[in-house]
C-alpha cells in the first residue's frame, strides 16, 4: 500500500485529538459487557482502547484493578505495586482510578515522584531489583497503550517474575474484571482519590534506574568517547530521564523536542496518515532522521519506552538489522558464554546467521515479549528480542535488568557500541551483509478481529 499524502509530514491541526473530549468519555461513557468490543480483553500487552469507543474507561480500569487485587490476594504477593504511566492522555485519570482501587484494597502503592511519567522497563527493573532483596514479592502495572494513536489508551500488568503477565494470567485477571463489569462493579473496593493520596509513596524511579545503568552499559566508554548523542523523546515517558543520564555519566547528549503534549502534535504522520508513535517506522521518525547529521548516533522511543528507534549517518536502522549486530556485538563484548539468545518467529534470519557462526543456541518463539521472561529471568538467555524494534539482555554479571523491553539499553548500546568500535550499528550490519548475505524482510500491519486475536493470543511455541 502506497504511504498516504501526509506520511512523514507533521500533523496537521485537523486531525489533532480533543483531549477534553477523550478525557471526559472515559468517565461519562460506559461499557456493555454484552458487547464483545466493550469488554476487558487482555491481549500481548494489556488491555487496551479508547473512551471515545467505550473499550476503555473509568469502569473497565476499576474493574480491571479490583481482579488484579484479588489475583495478588490469591497468590499471596504482598510487597509494593510499582505503578507508571506513560504520557497518553488516558494513562492519568486511568492511574487515578487505580490508585482509588488499589489502595482501598490494602495495596502499597509506588507511583512516581511529582505525578510524573514512568517507563515500561523502568518499573520491570523496579519489581527485579526490589525484589531480588526482599522476601515479600512486589509486581507492577503499566498504564500505556504503546505507540498507538493519542487516542487509545492501555493497561498492562506485570507479575513478580518483572515481565508482560502470561496468558493464564490475563485470562484470570479479564475474566474476573468481566464479572466484576457485569454484576455493576458491586464486588469492587474504592476510596475516594484524596483519601487515596494520604496511603500512596513516592518513589524516584529515576534516581532509582539511572544510577544502576551502569551495571548493565559501558557508561565510562561513552563518556570518553564524547560522541555527539541526539535524542527524541517523542513526547514519551522517559522525557525526564536523559538529563539526569547525561549529567550522571558526563554524556554529550542534546535533546530535541523535549516536550509533553498528549495531542503528540510534534509528530510525524506514520505511513497512513495517522498520528502513531513508532520509533521503527522511518515516516513517523521523519524529524529526527533529518537532523542525522548533526549527531554521531541518535535514537527515539514510542510512549512507554520499550521500543528503540536507532539513528545513524545513514539514517533509521532497520530494527531486525539492529537486533543482530546488538547480539554479535554484547556476546563478543560480555562474559556471555554458554548463554542462549531468544528471538521471536517473525525476526531476521540474519539472527540465525549471527548465532550459528558465533556457536550461540538459539530459542525462537511467538511473537510476545513474555516468552522471553523465563530465560531473562533465570540468566539462561542473554538476550530477548522481537522484530518490532523491542529488546532486552543482561548486566554485565549475568543477572537480569529487566523482563521486559527496554528501550533506553538498546539506545545506549548503539552509543557504546560506536564509542568502543568507532564504527556504527549501520556500518556493522554492512559487515554482517558481506559475510552472510542479504536477508529480506517485510512487516505488513493488519486489523484483526476480536475472534482472530482470541486465537493469536493463545497461540503456543508448539503449535507454531
Amino acid at each position: 500500500m502506497a504511504p498516504h499524502a501526509r506520511a512523514g509530514k507533521k500533523a496537521p491541526q485537523e486531525i489533532l485529538e480533543n483531549i477534553p473530549e477523550l478525557v471526559s468519555n472515559y468517565y461519562k461513557l460506559k461499557p456493555d459487557v454484552k458487547i464483545v468490543n466493550e469488554q476487558v480483553a487482555f491481549g500481548t500487552s494489556g488491555h487496551r482502547g479508547t473512551a471515545n469507543k467505550r473499550s476503555f474507561n473509568e469502569n473497565h480500569i476499576l474493574a480491571i484493578s479490583q481482579a488484579i487485587c484479588e489475583y495478588r490476594e490469591a497468590q499471596g504477593i504482598k510487597g509494593p505495586l510499582f505503578l507508571g504511566k506513560d504520557t497518553h492522555a488516558l494513562s492519568t485519570p486511568a492511574q487515578i482510578s487505580a490508585i482509588e482501587v488499589f489502595v482501598a484494597n490494602g495495596v502499597e502503592v509506588r507511583v512516581a515522584k511529582d505525578g510524573d511519567y514512568t517507563p515500561t522497563p523502568v518499573i520491570s527493573h523496579a519489581i527485579l531489583t526490589y525484589n531480588r532483596d526482599n522476601s515479600q514479592k512486589s509486581d507492577g502495572v503499566v498504564i500505556t497503550p504503546s505507540h498507538n494513536p493519542p487516542s487509545d489508551g492501555g493497561f498492562k500488568y506485570n507479575p513478580p517474575n518483572g515481565g508482560p503477565a502470561d496468558t493464564d494470567v490475563t485470562k484470570e485477571i479479564e475474566t474476573r474484571a468481566n464479572e466484576i463489569l457485569e454484576n455493576g462493579l458491586q464486588d469492587i473496593q474504592r476510596e475516594t482519590y484524596e483519601e487515596s493520596l494520604k496511603r500512596v509513596q513516592e518513589f524516584d524511579y529515576i534516581a532509582h534506574y539511572v544510577r544502576d545503568l551502569k551495571n548493565v552499559i559501558d557508561m565510562e566508554a561513552i563518556s570518553k568517547s564524547n560522541i555527539k548523542i541526539g535524542v527524541d523523546p517523542m513526547g514519551g515517558s522517559g522525557v525526564h530521564f536523559w538529563k539526569p543520564i547525561a549529567k550522571e555519566y558526563n554524556l554529550n547528549i542534546e535533546i530535541v523536542n523535549p516536550f509533553v503534549d498528549p495531542t503528540f502534535s510534534f509528530m510525524s504522520c506514520d505511513k497512513d496518515g495517522k498520528i502513531r508513535m513508532d520509533c521503527s517506522s522511518v515516516f513517523a521518525m521523519a524529524s529526527l532522521i533529518g537532523l542525522k547529521d548533526n549527531y554521531d548516533i541518535a535514537f527515539g522511543n514510542d510512549p512507554d519506552y520499550d521500543r528503540h528507534g536507532i539513528v545513524t549517518k545513514e539514517g533509521l536502522m532497520n530494527p531486525n538489522h539492529y537486533l543482530a549486530v546488538a547480539i554479535k556485538y554484547l556476546y563478543e563484548s560480555r562474559d556471555f558464554a554458554g548463554k542462549k539468545v531468544g528471538k521471536t518467529l517473525v525476526s531476521s534470519s540474519m539472527i540465525d546467521r549471527v548465532a550459528s557462526d558465533l556457536d550461540i543456541t538459539l530459542s525462537e518463539v511467538p511473537v510476545g515479549f513474555k516468552w522471553f521472561v523465563d530465560g531473562l529471568s533465570s540468566g539462561e538467555c542473554f538476550f530477548g528480542g522481537e522484530e518490532s524494534a523491542g529488546a532486552s539482555f543482561l548486566r554485565f554479571d549475568g543477572t537480569a535488568w529487566s523482563t521486559d523491553k527496554d528501550g533506553i539499553i538498546l539506545d545506549l548500546l548503539a552509543a557504546e557500541i560506536l564509542a568502543k568500535t568507532a564504527k556504527s550499528p549501520s556500518e556493522h550490519y554492512k559487515d554482517l551483509e558481506e559475510k552472510f548475505g542479504s536477508p529480506l524482510y517485510k512487516r505488513i500491519d493488519a486489523p484483526a478481529t476480536t475472534k482472530e486475536k482470541e486465537i493469536l493470543k493463545n497461540l503456543s511455541p508448539e503449535m507454531v
